[in-house]
Parts: C-alpha cells; sequence; structure tokens
C-alpha cells in the first residue's frame, strides 16, 4: 500500500532519481546512462527545485519514495505559457503497475487546483505508451512539439 502527500524540501533531492526514470526509452533500445538528465534542457525540471512556480506529490510505501509528480513554469518542451506549469512524472520501476502514477497525478491536479492554476502542460514523445495514460487523465493533444522531437505537447485543464 502506498501513501500520497505534498512534496517537501527534504524530498527534492531524489527528484533527480526520478528524473532519470521518466526518461522514455523505447522498447529494444538500451538506457541511456544517468548523466542524460545533466542536459540543460532535462535538467530544467529539477534545477533549483522549489520556487515558487513549484508543486510536486510524492508516493511512499515502508517510508522509501516510489513515485514523484511535479509541475513548475519553465523554459522547456512542454511549455506552453508563463501561466501553464508543467508536469514531470514518474515511478521507480520496481513500483509500476500499482496504480501508483495515477495517483499522484490526481493529488497533483488537485494541488494545482488549490493553488490556482487553470490547466497544466506536459510533453510526451509519440511513441511513448504514456500518451494513453495521460489521455485517461484527461490530457489532449495540443500540437506536436515545437522542437525538432517526434513529441505531443498535451493540456489537460484543471
Amino acid at each position: 500500500m502506498h501513501t500520497v502527500r505534498e512534496i517537501t524540501p527534504a524530498d527534492y533531492s531524489q527528484l533527480e532519481d526520478f528524473l532519470y526514470h521518466a526518461v522514455f526509452v523505447p522498447d529494444g533500445e538500451e538506457r541511456p546512462a544517468h548523466e542524460i538528465i545533466f542536459q540543460p534542457e532535462i535538467y530544467v525540471y529539477v534545477k533549483n527545485f522549489g520556487g515558487a512556480d513549484d508543486s510536486g506529490v510524492v508516493a511512499e510505501i515502508g517510508g522509501r519514495l516510489a513515485g514523484a509528480a511535479w509541475a513548475r513554469i519553465i523554459p522547456a518542451y512542454g511549455n506552453l505559457d508563463d501561466e501553464t506549469p508543467e508536469l514531470a512524472v514518474s515511478v521507480l520501476p520496481e513500483f509500476r503497475g500499482r496504480g501508483i502514477g495515477t495517483d499522484l497525478m490526481r493529488a497533483l491536479f488537485a494541488l494545482l487546483r488549490k493553488r490556482g492554476y487553470a490547466r497544466t502542460s506536459l510533453s510526451v514523445q509519440r511513441k511513448n505508451p504514456a500518451v494513453r495514460f495521460y489521455q485517461r487523465l484527461g490530457y489532449e493533444i495540443e500540437k506536436p512539439d515545437r522542437t525538432e522531437h517526434d513529441d505531443y505537447i498535451m493540456v489537460k485543464k484543471l
């Protein structure tokens, strides 16, 4: 059984590991080195997390963090404007398939609504099976990513 709670400063250091596990690796491809997260366009998702526009929740199992979902207004792949936080979610591989991701997302949506946000965005590779997960949670494909990547920008009204 897992519990979901708002993220605390003591949890921030673990966001790098969650960011690494959020990197999509297509079937049959080798997982990249952990250092991939330090590329500026990726690291922006966790760099100096804890600012006024940052929100997050974590899932715990037996005192260990099993997953995290966080949102921030950053110049990243899924950025729409200065009013829409971009969301990231990650569940450690050994804890997947237990509904943790869904619970994290719902808790983060509630937190974002409470903080007055009208919508949230994210960027996801078109081939990532998570596209269907996000659609089940109410995200809609807004447009293809503005970069050379083969991604969708998806938006959910809160």
